[in-house]
């Protein structure tokens, strides 16, 4: 795909977005299921199922996606495409390459051990080794444009509100 390709393809998009900035709003859903026999959550990614569970430092098998690695993942995911289609945008060859995160996490604030340690990631890192001939500036807007628009990283740095709430059932 090049520059000429994803600008026709998104056209009828921003335009619509334009005229119609509610049709923007889009919800995007993900549903796991707990079985009783497991510390586990089997999650359906819409391609396959993938089921959860401990991470081997809290006491699990390795067998099981760890919900971190998956978060991790989907910054990974997400990144790598808005790179992908911002260099097509700019029209900055990118070869290829591979788009690494990390993060360091205290698990003895998920294990309840040391009420001072946080739960969750303390520190994410995000790097992209490129194959490209591009030069410096090329690749400062790459990055700055991709850290912009790439919905996961945004999410993570913005913290969103999240709800919780539960229904049980009878029975």
């Amino acid at each position: 795909m090049d520059a000429s390709d994803l600008r026709e393809l998104q056209a009828p998009f921003k335009a619509r977005y334009k005229d119609a900035p509610e049709a923007a709003l889009i919800n995007l859903k993900a549903e796991g299921d707990l079985d009783d026999s497991d510390v586990a959550c089997s999650v359906d990614t819409g391609k396959m199922l993938v089921e959860a569970g401990l991470h081997p430092s809290t006491g699990g098998s390795g067998l099981q996606a760890c919900s971190g690695d998956m978060l991790l993942q989907a910054l990974v995911a997400c990144a790598g495409v808005t790179l992908r289609a911002v260099a097509t945008a700019l029209e900055i060859p990118i070869r290829g390459g591979k788009v690494r995160a990390e993060g360091d996490i205290d698990v003895r604030g998920t294990l309840g051990v040391a009420k001072d340690a946080p739960v969750g990631f303390r520190d994410i890192r995000l790097h992209f080794d490129l194959d490209t001939d591009a030069d410096a500036s090329q690749l400062d807007t790459l990055l700055k444009l991709t850290e912009r628009y790439c919905v996961v990283y945004q999410t993570l740095r913005g913290r969103p509100p999240i709800e919780i709430s539960r229904s049980v059932a009878a029975g």
